[in-house]
């Protein structure tokens, strides 16, 4: 796929600086540090059966040794990040794989087929970037076949399927908070109604490495919000950070890797990012999120048709999927014009065997993450669609 030639482009390649910053997730900002009274969060936050960690991985963990998965077998999508089925074996779980369509959709029947008596145990559905998967057949299919139903919710914090939340529909549910929310660390564990209650709160990360998560989120959202001077400040930053934790020997505990590692699953959530938590206006994230899909939705158009064709009800998007053919060039010409991308999801567990699941192949070679976050304002929007005309053929 090739770029348009457009004037702008010689001078992002010639390497001036890009006229302003936007970040692929929210930043922190210090009023988040002493929160307002705000009314008490929605769901998963308010479920009886929550607990929290650092990671949403290690709920995966957890709750595998909850409900006694081990030495059985759990039904897991071909498409996935790798970290859950990570832990799923690390907890002793055989995972078997499920197809995903072309547009992430799921058939139930297909599923259905691939249950085996005394040995699956499990169903995992996850919510593709907060859009709801088919889980009420699923809820039907674990009835019918007395399996546990696990939804992971890592990117569909706040999402609802018509009036009911995500994770409310089955047995156990996962979140990752720090997708969604400017929060160092956090990751919640929902078991609900009839299930095992009373895990134990587990201990406080280690505080070094959580301020300096804390610092990174700020100082990214400094540049994000002060331009040059904040870019300015942001690296300079950067170059201390650098020198002081080689002097000191801090060890981060650092989110957003491909694997599970044992020796950080009783870690839990950092009271700083309770605190973060307590300030978020839920209802305008929600609101933004959807605001900013609609908006690019509706810009590009003429591009082709969008992966996702619709925004239902009582979504909250995680971010925007621009299919393309080269992700990692369109990745680098966006990221000259200052727009951070993810690379979403380009390699699986090499527990699913290549060549076996070809439509989530071509979906691993071609979503690219466009931001659309809840510190994204319409004109910073306009400025990503822009962009991404510069960068894509009509």
């Amino acid at each position: 796929m090739e770029a348009l030639k457009t004037p702008p482009l010689t001078q992002f390649e010639s390497g001036v600086a890009a006229p302003r910053y936007i970040p692929a997730l929210p930043s922190l900002d210090l009023g988040m540090l002493m929160p307002p009274r705000r009314a008490s969060l929605p769901f998963p936050f308010n479920a009886p059966g929550v607990s929290y960690g650092y990671f949403a991985r290690n709920a995966v963990w957890t709750l595998a040794r909850v409900f006694e998965l081990f030495r059985g077998e759990v039904l897991v999508p071909a498409y996935h990040h790798g970290v859950e089925v990570e832990a799923l074996i690390d907890a002793g779980v055989t995972p078997r794989f499920y197809p995903v369509g072309p547009r992430m959709e799921v058939d139930p029947a297909d599923v259905a087929r691939r249950i085996q008596p005394k040995k699956t145990r499990a169903l995992y559905l996850i919510h593709f970037l907060g859009f709801p998967g088919p889980v009420e057949a699923f809820q039907k299919l674990a009835e019918e076949h007395g399996l546990v139903l696990i939804e992971d919710c890592a990117l569909a914090l706040f999402s609802r399927r018509e009036s009911q939340p995500l994770g409310s529909f089955g047995d156990a549910s996962v979140f990752s908070l720090y997708k969604t929310l400017p929060l160092p660390n956090g990751g919640a564990l929902v078991l609900n109604e009839g299930r095992p209650r009373g895990l134990p709160r587990l201990p406080e990360p280690p505080r070094l490495s959580m301020l300096s998560h804390l610092a990174a989120s700020y100082l990214q959202g400094l540049e994000f919000r002060r331009g040059a001077l904040g870019r300015t400040l942001r690296k300079m930053a950067r170059g201390l950070s650098r020198r002081a934790v080689a002097s000191t020997g801090i060890e981060r505990v650092a989110t957003g890797t491909q694997h599970f590692a044992r020796e950080h699953a009783r870690l839990g959530m950092s009271a700083i990012s309770r605190r973060i938590l307590a300030a978020q206006d839920v209802a305008g994230i929600v609101e933004r999120r959807r605001r900013n899909f609609f908006f690019l939705q509706s810009r590009l158009r003429d591009l082709g048709p969008s992966l996702i064709p619709e925004l239902p009800a009582g979504v909250c998007p995680l971010f925007f999927p621009l299919r393309v053919e080269d992700k990692t060039r369109i990745q680098r010409l966006l990221g000259l014009r200052g727009i951070e991308t993810v690379d979403f999801w380009r390699y699986g567990h090499p527990a699913c065997l290549p060549g076996e699941f070809p439509d989530v192949e071509k979906l691993r070679q071609s979503v690219l993450e466009i931001p659309i976050h809840q510190d994204l304002s319409p004109a910073q929007m306009s400025f990503v669609a822009r962009a991404i005309h510069e960068v894509l053929p009509r």
